[in-house]
Formats: C-alpha cells, sequence, structure tokens
C-alpha cells in the first residue's frame, strides 16, 4: 500500500498532507508514529474519570495531530468532542466519544496494515 492509498483508505486528503508536509517520506514517518500516540488513550482515561482538564487537553492533542497529519475523520470527531469540553461541559462526550473512538479505530487499523507493508 503507498501512502497516498493509505490515505485515500482512511477518508482523507493525501495531497492536501503532502502540499502541507513536503515530501511523502515526512507523512509516511509520521502517519507510522501516530500508532505509539497516547492522546487518545488519555482522552479516554480522562473522560471515564469525569476529568474535564485532561478530557479537552487530551482532546485538543489528538485534534492538533489530526489535523497536521491530514486525518480527516479523525480530525471532525476529535474536533467536535474538543469544543464541547472547551465550552466546560462534559455532558454528551461519552456520545460523542463513540464517534472519536469510530475513527480511531478505523485510522488506526489502517495504519497498521500500511505500516507492516512498509
Amino acid at each position: 500500500m503507498t501512502t497516498k492509498e493509505c490515505y485515500e483508505k482512511m477518508g482523507s486528503n493525501y495531497e492536501k498532507v503532502l502540499g502541507r508536509l513536503g515530501s511523502e517520506m515526512i507523512i509516511k514517518k509520521f502517519a507510522i508514529k501516530f500508532l505509539d500516540d497516547s492522546s487518545f488513550q488519555n482522552l479516554k482515561d480522562a473522560l471515564a474519570g469525569k476529568n474535564l482538564d485532561d478530557s479537552f487537553r487530551a482532546a485538543h492533542t489528538l485534534k492538533g495531530v489530526c489535523v497536521n497529519l491530514g486525518f480527516d475523520k479523525l480530525y471532525e470527531a476529535s474536533s467536535k468532542i474538543t469544543e464541547q469540553l472547551r465550552a466546560g461541559k462534559l455532558e454528551g462526550c461519552d456520545e460523542m466519544f463513540k464517534d472519536v473512538e469510530k475513527e480511531y479505530e478505523m485510522t488506526i487499523s489502517v495504519l497498521k496494515e500500511f505500516a507492516e507493508q512498509n
């Protein structure tokens, strides 16, 4: 699987990321490195503990990483929960987190497949 095919499989815009990051090698390096990113688990744990500040920090971090790497669908889901938490509201976050989790699992699945082939 090429890097472009990986992004297409995730429903993301490879060309846009390439324009921002400048080289396929950089995209590939950081996309695979995302497999070790802890922000999703931090968000899950903070939400379970009803910790607003930590939940916001983790969601905001996840959102930022996703926008930089061009993980469009995961970015959109994490952006929604980030804004809810920014407003100081934990209400509704459990439902929003389900969307984040769904997109995260899909993204990780594609990235693992990509990493195995590269």
